[in-house]
């Protein structure tokens, strides 16, 4: 469940994913991978999901790691949104030393 803040309210949920594309103005698509055990036969599994994330200022790249953070839903698909950039692809080159200062 979720915790409660001091304020009252609950803390947000947050995951970390990979962006996949950037095409649109303002939103990226994220894909979060989790792994479960199956409960009958244990094996470990591999899950993939994409979210669409509101990303206003456009930070993010294809090919990052970043943090999202659910909120009250922007438009049909959007229900999330980019906290931070954790680390930068290694293919964005001069880029990256950018985004470590930040």
């Amino acid at each position: 469940m979720s915790e409660i803040q001091a304020d009252g309210r609950s803390t947000r949920r947050t995951l970390r994913g990979t962006v996949v594309s950037t095409k649109m103005q303002k939103t990226i698509t994220v894909q979060v991978e989790r792994m479960y055990k199956h409960a009958k036969y244990g094996k470990y599994l591999r899950e993939r999901k994409r979210y669409h994330v509101h990303a206003e200022d456009g930070a993010a790249k294809n090919g990052d790691l970043v943090e999202i953070m659910s909120i009250r839903p922007m438009s049909k698909l959007k229900r999330w949104r980019l906290v931070r950039v954790v680390t930068a692809a290694v293919d964005r080159g001069a880029e990256v030393s950018e985004i470590s200062k930040i």
